[in-house]
Formats: C-alpha cells, sequence, structure tokens
C-alpha cells in the first residue's frame, strides 16, 4: 500500500503489522548501530508505525519515542512498547521541542511525507547540535524481488508502475543530508528478504489495503509472478534491498 493516508493506514494497521512489521528490521538493526544508539540514548523513530524500531532501541537502554500520522500505527506501537513516547504527528509538525533527541531515524516514511525538506528539517530541528539523523527506505526496483510482483499487478490493472524517485537511488540519501547541511558518517546497502509461508499470505501482504474482490481477483496475478521466489517448502523468499545513511547535524 502507497501513500501517506492517516486514515487508510490506520485501517490496515494490524495487517501491515502482522505481514509487515519485522520485515524491515536488518535495516533498522544497521540504523542503530551506526547511529550509536545505546543505554541512555533518547530516540525518536519518525513514521514509527507498529513499532518495531522502538522496540529495538528499547532492548538496548535507550529512551524511545515515535511519531506517526495514523492513530491506528500509534495505538500497536504504544502497545508494543508501553514504555514509549509515542504520538500522533505527522513528520513536517513534530511535538517535541527543539534539541530534545540525540538520535532521530526514518525507516520508510521520509519519502511519505508533504514535503521532504520540511520533513528533514524537523528532524534535525528535534536533534541535539552534534546528534544523528539516520534515514532508510528502500532501494531502486531493480534491487527488489518484490518490484517483479508488483509491476505484474500494476500491469494487470493497467497501471503505470511509479518511477523510483531520487531517495531510492545511490548517494541520493547522503545527498539530501548534504543539502541540508550535515556531515554523512555512514551509508550504505542492506539486504531485506520478504519471507512469507504460503500464497494466502503472500497475496495478502501484496495487495494489502485491498477489499476482498479486489483480493481475489488479483490473486492469480500475484501468485504467477512470484512463482520464481517459490520455497521447497511452498512458501516464498523474496529478496529486497534498503538503503540507508546516517548524518551528524551541525555543532
Amino acid at each position: 500500500m502507497d501513500g501517506a493516508d492517516e486514515d487508510a493506514w490506520s485501517a490496515v494497521a494490524e495487517g501491515w503489522a502482522e505481514l509487515w512489521g519485522p520485515f524491515a528490521d536488518p535495516v533498522r538493526r544497521t540504523l542503530l548501530a551506526a547511529a550509536g544508539v545505546g543505554p541512555g540514548t533518547r530516540v525518536l523513530d519518525v513514521g514509527c508505525g507498529s513499532g518495531e524500531l522502538l522496540a529495538q532501541a528499547h532492548g538496548l537502554g535507550a529512551q524511545a519515542a515515535g511519531a506517526d500520522p495514523a492513530p491506528g500505527m500509534v495505538a500497536l506501537a504504544r502497545a508494543q512498547v508501553p514504555g514509549a513516547d509515542v504520538r500522533v504527528a505527522a513528520a513536517e509538525a513534530l511535538p517535541w521541542d527543539d534539541a530534545r533527541f540525540d538520535v532521530v531515524t526514518a525507516v520508510n516514511s521520509l519519502q511519505l511525507a508533504a514535503s521532504t525538506a520540511d520533513a528533514l528539517a524537523e528532524a534535525v530541528r528535534v536533534t541535539v547540535p552534534g546528534g544523528r539523523v539516520a534515514l532508510a527506505s528502500w532501494a531502486e526496483g531493480a534491487l527488489n524481488d518484490l518490484d517483479v510482483v508488483e509491476r505484474a499487478v500494476a500491469a494487470a490493472a493497467g497501471e503505470d508502475v511509479p518511477q523510483d524517485g531520487p531517495l531510492r537511488e545511490a548517494g541520493g540519501f547522503e545527498a539530501l543530508l548534504a543539502g541540508s547541511g550535515l556531515t554523512v558518517v555512514a551509508a550504505g546497502l542492506v539486504e531485506v528478504p520478504w519471507e512469507v509461508p504460503d500464497d494466502t499470505t503472500l497475496v495478502r501482504g501484496v495487495l494489502l489495503g485491498e477489499d476482498a474482490e479486489g483480493t481475489e481477483s488479483g490473486h492469480r496475478t500475484v501468485v504467477d509472478a512470484a512463482r520464481p521466489f517459490r520455497t521447497e517448502a511452498g512458501g516464498y523468499r523474496l529478496v529486497n534491498a534498503f538503503r540507508y545513511a546516517v548524518a551528524v547535524t551541525p555543532a
């Protein structure tokens, strides 16, 4: 499901948490390590979804906080990490004071903001001078098995496949951060597999947000497109990639 419609995301929050919540854990771990998160670190995750990064940060001893525009996601994040300060908020209007956090993260969320520049400016504002801003999102479609399936779904619906945005390409995050006056200290590519046990779970994940009729009509398209990624056990393993970058705010 694409877009930043908070009502739509709230409506699918539980399904998203089940099918996609842990998916980005490999890049979340990489971000937290590269940003030096540990005991006592004050971390804000912008676009926190159902709270998986908050749980990882909490497990490292950090003080976790999160923001998401979808109330349904915020409710799940609060339940996952009861001690976290999680608020309903857009990335462009974070309800915290200046220089409140040591590290601010955004995983697969910055590109959904109405203004990427404003969202990044807010992340910098609430980060202490010399703190870290850590970003991650999908790499370009050519590096993602899931892109094969999404292209088949779009073709079946007679729709154009969205082009890769600049943040999905090599150097995109680095250019964005450096252009805003931050110093990039780490960047790279992380393999992020998506594994599901059967056809039903595959289709539910790919067509998340579709009604029952849409899911039924798209079932065969999804299964046929995913056939190259079928495992001997009858499930599917689609290998994908996320790009990330970590930068230091001006002292």
